[in-house]
C-alpha cells in the first residue's frame, strides 16, 4: 500500500523452478520436446506444486518488501526466444503459459497474467498467435506481450504495420492492452558487452515508441491500449514543440516507470507526463543492485535495492500528492482495467 491505496504494478515476470528453463534446453539439445509438463493442471518432481510454491513465496516476499499489492507477470523477455524452431516456440510458448497461469492460481489476489505469444516475424501476421491468445484470455489471463522483433536481427514489420492487427484486433475486442517489451537481440557487434539483451531492450522499446507515435494506429483502433516497457527505451533530445517528438498524448500509450536512475526517471515522467506513466518495477528482476545515491532529494532511498521505486517516487520533487497517485493506481487501472478485481 502507498498512503492507504493499493499499489499497482504493470512490469512484472514469471517466478518459476530452475527445471522450467532445463526443460527448452533439453529440447534445444535433442530438438524435439513434448506437450507442457503442466498440460494436465499440476505436473510432478521438478514440476510439482511443491516446487513452483517455493519460487511464488519468494516473488510475493519480494513484493511485500517493496509494499507492491499487485503485479502483471509475463515470460521473462531474454528467455522468449524468439529465434528457436518454430516447432519448439510453440511448446515453449504453451509451456511459458502455463507457469504463468500456476503462479497466478497459486496467489489470485497478488499476481495477474500476460501471455506469451509464438510470434513468427517471418509469418504474413500475427493470424497464427490468435489460438494461444484466446486458450489464455479465456483462463483469465489480462494481456499480452509482443516483442518488437522477437528474433533480434531488426528485420521485423514496424508495430504500426498490418503484420500486427490480429492481435491488435483481438485486444480491442477483448478490452486487454498491449505489454511492448524488448526480448533478445542477436546483433553481432555487441556481442561483447554483458547482458547485451538489455541494449536490445532500449533499441527496440525506443523505435517502437516512435513508429507508433508517428503512425495512425489509435484512429484504426481507437480502443488499443498499449504500455511500453522500460519508459520506451530512451528520451528525446528536442524540446516538446518539435516535430521530432511525435503524439503519445491520451488514453492509448502508456509508459512503465521501470528505469532505475533518480534522474532518469524523473525526466521520463516530465517528458511523458503523468497521465501516461504507469507504475512498473519488474520486481524481482534486473533491480537488485542497491542504491548510493546521497545527493537527491529521495536520498531515503539509499541503501534499498534501485527497483524499490515507490520511496523514489514518494520523494520526487516534481510530482504532487495527486501525481503519485495517478503512476501508481490510476494509471496501472487504466491500462489493465482487471486491476480493480483484486
Amino acid at each position: 500500500m502507498f498512503k492507504g491505496t493499493k499499489v499497482f504494478d504493470v512490469h512484472g515476470h514469471v517466478s518459476a523452478p530452475n527445471s522450467v528453463r532445463g526443460w527448452i534446453v533439453g529440447g534445444f539439445s535433442s530438438g524435439h520436446v513434448g506437450e507442457s509438463p503442466l498440460k494436465s493442471g499440476s505436473g510432478s518432481g521438478e514440476f510439482s506444486d511443491e516446487a513452483f510454491d517455493r519460487t511464488n513465496n519468494m516473488h510475493r516476499e519480494y513484493m511485500d518488501e517493496r509494499n507492491i499489492d499487485v503485479q502483471v507477470i509475463g515470460p521473462r523477455p531474454f528467455t522468449m526466444m524468439g529465434w528457436m524452431a518454430r516447432h519448439l516456440m510453440t511448446r515453449w510458448t504453451e509451456f511459458t503459459n502455463d507457469t504463468i497461469q500456476k503462479q497466478v492460481e497459486f496467489d489470485p489476489t497478488r499476481f495477474l497474467g500476460a501471455t506469451m505469444l509464438p510470434q513468427d516475424a517471418n509469418a504474413d501476421d500475427l493470424s497464427h498467435c490468435i489460438p494461444e491468445f484466446e486458450r489464455n484470455l479465456d483462463r483469465g489471463f489480462v494481456g499480452t506481450y509482443l516483442s518488437p522483433d522477437p528474433v533480434g536481427d531488426h528485420k521485423s514489420p514496424g508495430m504500426h504495420e498490418p503484420y500486427w492487427y490480429p492481435v491488435y484486433e483481438m485486444c480491442q475486442d477483448r478490452n486487454v492492452p498491449v505489454f511492448i517489451h524488448g526480448t533478445n537481440c542477436i546483433d553481432p557487434r555487441i556481442g561483447h558487452i554483458p547482458g547485451n539483451y538489455q541494449v536490445g531492450f532500449v533499441v527496440e522499446t525506443f523505435l517502437a515508441t516512435r513508429i507508433i507515435a508517428y503512425s495512425d494506429l489509435f484512429e484504426k483502433f481507437p480502443g488499443l491500449r498499449i504500455c511500453i516497457a522500460h519508459a520506451g527505451g530512451a528520451l528525446d533530445r528536442f524540446i516538446a514543440s518539435s516535430r521530432h517528438r511525435g503524439n503519445w498524448e491520451g488514453d492509448n500509450l502508456f509508459f512503465d516507470t521501470c528505469t532505475y536512475d533518480i534522474d532518469y526517471l524523473e525526466l521520463a515522467i516530465k517528458q511523458w507526463g503523468v497521465a501516461n506513466m504507469a507504475f512498473g518495477t519488474e520486481a524481482p528482476g534486473s533491480g537488485r543492485n542497491v542504491r548510493q545515491e546521497s545527493d537527491h532529494p529521495s536520498h531515503t532511498a539509499v541503501g534499498l535495492t534501485s527497483d524499490n521505486l515507490l520511496p523514489v517516487i514518494d520523494y520526487l520533487p516534481t510530482l504532487s500528492e495527486e501525481d503519485k497517485l495517478t503512476i501508481i493506481n490510476k494509471n496501472p487501472l487504466k491500462v489493465f482495467p482487471a486491476f480493480a478485481n483484486v
